[in-house]
This record gives C-alpha cells, sequence and structure tokens, in this order.
C-alpha cells in the first residue's frame, strides 16, 4: 500500500487505517480510494477484526478528492473512470467503521466521513462541501448522506454556500458522535471501536443492515427487514451464548458464529 497504512490489531479486534497522503493533506486520488477500497474487503474477512478505525492525521482527515486528477476531465472520461464505483464497495463493508477525525475533512474527506457508521472529531475538526466554490457538485454521497444527517435546510446551506462547520457545530447537528481535545479523537475512538468488538459480530452486522435500512424504506418495510434480522440472530451461537451468560450472570464470550 502505497497512500495508505494498515494495522490489523491496532487494538484488540479493532484495525487501523490511516490515510497516508500528508503533503496533499490525503487528498482522495484514485489509488487510495482504491487500496482503502480492497483494505476493508479484506478486513471483513478477517475473523480477527471486530470494527475498524480510519484516520488521517491531525492535520486532515482528508481534504477532499484530488482536484488534479479531475480539472481536464471531460464526462465521458469520468464515466469511464467510474471512481464512484469504489465508494460503492466501501459502503458496503459490513463491520462497524469508525471515523477519527481531526483538521479537515473537506467534500470527499466529509464523504468518506460520513460513508462510515459513526464519527470522532477533534476539536480542530472541520466539516463541509466545498465543491460549489471549484464549479461543481459533491458527487460520492454528499448531497444525500449530509441532508439525512443534518436535514434539509443546513444540508442546502453547506452545499450552496461551500461553508465550513466544526466539529461541535457537527456534533450539534448530529453528524458526529463526539468531539473531544486532539490529543484523545483516537484513543475515543479507539475506546469506542473496543466498546463494540466486544459485542457479538454477528449481532453486530445484523444490526448495523437494519440501521442502515432504514434510511433506504418506508416504515413498515423497515420494520419487516429488522424483524427478519432480529429472527436471524437467533440462527447463531452468538445468541445462545449472550443469553446464557445473561442468565448466569457472567460476561459473553463471543466467537462470531
Amino acid at each position: 500500500m502505497e497512500y495508505i497504512i494498515v494495522t490489523p490489531e491496532y487494538a484488540p479486534r479493532v484495525a487501523l487505517i490511516q490515510l497516508n497522503r500528508p503533503k496533499e493533506l490525503n487528498a482522495l486520488n484514485l489509488q487510495l480510494m482504491m487500496e482503502l477500497r480492497d483494505t476493508l474487503i479484506d478486513l471483513d474477512r478477517n475473523d480477527n477484526v471486530r470494527a475498524i478505525i480510519i484516520t488521517g492525521n491531525e492535520q486532515a482527515f482528508a481534504a477532499g478528492a484530488d482536484i488534479k486528477q479531475m480539472a481536464d476531465k471531460s464526462a465521458i472520461d469520468m464515466l469511464k473512470v467510474d471512481q464512484f464505483s469504489t465508494w460503492d464497495q466501501i459502503r458496503k463493508t459490513k463491520k462497524p467503521l469508525i471515523a477519527a477525525v481531526s483538521g479537515f475533512a473537506l467534500g470527499g474527506g466529509c464523504e468518506l466521513a460520513m460513508t462510515c457508521d459513526m464519527i470522532i472529531a477533534s476539536e480542530t475538526a472541520k466539516f463541509g462541501q466545498p465543491e460549489i466554490k471549484i464549479g461543481v457538485m459533491p458527487g460520492a454521497g454528499g448531497t444525500q448522506r449530509l441532508t439525512r444527517a443534518i436535514g434539509k435546510a443546513k444540508a442546502m446551506e453547506l452545499v450552496l454556500t461551500g461553508r465550513f462547520i466544526s466539529g461541535e457545530e457537527a456534533m450539534h447537528y448530529g453528524l458526529v458522535n463526539k468531539v473531544v481535545p486532539v490529543e484523545m479523537y483516537l484513543h475515543e475512538a479507539v475506546q469506542l471501536a473496543k466498546e463494540i468488538s466486544e459485542m457479538s459480530p454477528v449481532a453486530a452486522q445484523l444490526a448495523k443492515e437494519a440501521v442502515n435500512r432504514s434510511f433506504e424504506t418506508h416504515l413498515d418495510e423497515g420494520l419487516h427487514f429488522e424483524r427478519k434480522n432480529f429472527y436471524l440472530a437467533f440462527a447463531s451461537d452468538d445468541q445462545k451464548e449472550g443469553m446464557k451468560a445473561f442468565v448466569e450472570k457472567r460476561k459473553p464470550e463471543y466467537k462470531g458464529k
């Protein structure tokens, strides 16, 4: 890997992926995104990993897409590149994803953070979709996920002005889970990942699917999907272990089966 650093056992059952283009503020070029996609596929298959953190550095999570790769492209060029197929595969990651964000999370960087299931931000975090300032618009989910996270009016404001919001504002609007000092943001993400990793990985996958489905369907269909996944959990050894441990007043030992 040239543009990411992967630590499969950064903490017990927790993997860390660090975006690593510091001179470019971790701008998301095609190769970095393909490396990220392939890594997430591998980690999804790794039974020793139950939660995954994606981070950058203190200065930038990712300051956007690599504009140099797109500036002279035509619509047909962009269609042939099909860069968003990589994003679609990242979205299909089954294990819980946590974005640990410090500094800039702009454009594609904000979209990547929103592709994750949870976001821990530092006090220096800046979120935004400034594509309007260079004559385009968000293309990797910015208009859709941002609107679902913070509502139409505020999303419209950010997308049409390109204005940034702080980590505190982002938490106020429901975009991030928690804001902590810079020196603590990765630690806080690890603690959250470790807590999740102690749960049944089967139940976590089923629950993640159900929560995500709530954004894609009406209530009746969503409830039907939730109940199917609830029943499916009873086919797992983890369910038997979890309920047995509860009755016996001990900590469960989940195997992910």
